[in-house]
């Protein structure tokens, strides 16, 4: 995501490197690289320009401490900007309906299907509403059998008409029902086309008239940047939607939706979607897509996502097993389905400062905790809970029952015992400082 947009700013602010201060001379060689970045990243033109002369008037304009490069400055300068054009603030969705409606437009092949399940996903689990989705999709073959699929994944029912092809009634109905069984939201999914054209604008355009919604959410796949401006201003023409989704952002991204929606459109993004599962999805963060822009990672959304899979009472039973250095491979196990829980591994590794680019051209595998898993599985349970008995015939066993050999099995045991130690010492320091802390001070 961003990759080539990242390197490309990357060398522009090298360009400032060495230098004894800001100047007109040296500003003007560095913003020329970085509106050749955006414009490489398809951004629009007059987006890019605006944010250079931005930038600039902002640089020749500061008073650069003596303790901060130049370089660092017009980082910290380009990254607030960044973060001004994709918005500066995080976009709440508001549902106040009783139900609450949305309604989901966009092109074809942009992920609305895909998107209403993650939303309701998202709904349900973290703002705790009930879920009734519309398929109103009613052209596209097997439009409403991939909802069903995908509401079946996600625990939510799917209101559908069969045979009938007027999605304006369908959506009303689907409210009307919601009403009747006590659902807090309805999803309607709309139909889209592969380009703009007068019948979908019409028909979109009567749904929203039918069914006032809360909020309606144009899906824009990421992936196509101008393109998906352009669409964007379209639809927003008509529907004056209330925000954007960016799909597919797991891909060949190269910036330019992201980059400049906001100010052609200037409506907010309000959810970013990566991969096929129904859990990745996640609010558009302005100012933590910034920082990943420009190389600094995202720790806070990767303590967020940690967070989420975070269990208190699961979180002091290993701290008490740790302490008395009883940390097992049922423990272990427990902990790498925590981390899966989270999401894409090379993800989630890119969130932290320093670590994406170094990790940018390495293959890793979500089936990385495979060959471990399947070791802990070939395991006895009294294996499992008691390490030390894992001698070298047990361990022979283990390795024909995990498709490994005799040395993986060694290498794993190392390591966990090394993980184990290192665990209790640091809790035993813990420890050893809070006794330092108690104690009378003379």
């Amino acid at each position: 995501m961003f990759d080539n947009l990242s390197d490309k700013l990357d060398r522009a602010f090298k360009l400032l490197k060495g230098q004894g201060k800001i100047t007109d001379i040296n500003v003007a060689e560095t913003l020329k690289e970085v509106r050749k970045a955006l414009l490489d990243a398809d951004v629009n033109y007059k987006t890019a320009k605006t944010f250079t002369d931005n930038v600039k008037q902002k640089a020749l304009g500061m008073d650069v401490l003596h303790a901060v490069k130049p370089s660092d400055m017009m980082v910290k300068i380009v990254h607030d900007e960044l973060t001004a054009l994709m918005g500066s603030q995080t976009s709440e969705m508001h549902l106040k309906g009783s139900p609450a409606v949305v309604l989901i437009a966009g092109l074809q092949g942009s992920g609305k299907t895909t998107f209403s399940g993650k939303l309701t996903q998202w709904l349900k689990s973290k703002k705790g509403r009930s879920v009734l989705l519309a398929a109103c999709d009613v052209y596209r073959p097997a439009a409403i059998e991939q909802l069903k699929v995908l509401a079946d994944q996600v625990g939510a029912p799917v209101y559908t008409e069969e045979g009938s092809r007027n999605a304006v009634q369908i959506a009303k109905n689907a409210i009307a029902h919601a009403k009747t069984h006590g659902f807090g939201t309805v999803i309607i999914d709309t139909a889209g086309r592969l380009a703009v054209d007068e019948e979908m604008m019409a028909e979109i355009a009567a749904i929203k008239q039918a069914v006032s919604p809360d909020e309606i959410l144009f899906v824009v796949d990421s992936m196509t940047g101008q393109d998906a401006v352009n669409t964007a201003k379209a639809f927003n023409d008509r529907l004056d939607f209330d925000g954007v989704v960016l799909t597919k952002l797991d891909g060949d991204t190269r910036g330019g939706a992201a980059l400049s929606i906001k100010s052609v459109v200037d409506k907010p993004i309000k959810f970013v979607s990566t991969g096929e599962k129904m859990d990745a999805l996640d609010l558009f963060h302005p100012a933590r897509m910034a920082d990943r822009i420009l190389g600094m990672g995202d720790i806070v959304s990767l303590v967020e996502k940690a967070q989420e899979q975070f269990d208190a009472e699961e979180a002091r039973r290993l701290q008490k097993k740790i302490a008395k250095n009883q940390f097992d491979f049922n423990d272990f196990l427990g902990q790498i389905q925590q981390i899966k829980k989270m999401g894409n591994l090379k993800d989630l590794a890119g969130m932290i400062p320093g670590v994406g680019k170094a990790i940018r051209n390495l293959d890793i595998d979500d089936d990385a905790f495979k060959g471990i898993e399947a070791i802990i599985h070939s395991m006895t349970p009294e294996e499992r809970a008691t390490p030390a008995i894992i001698n070298g015939s047990r361990r022979k066993r283990i390795a024909r029952g995990s498709g490994t050999d005799i040395q993986e099995i060694n290498r794993l045991i190392k390591q966990f015992d090394e993980t184990r130690k290192m665990m209790h010492m640091m809790t035993d320091q813990k420890k050893m400082a809070g006794l330092m802390r108690r104690m009378p001070r003379r």
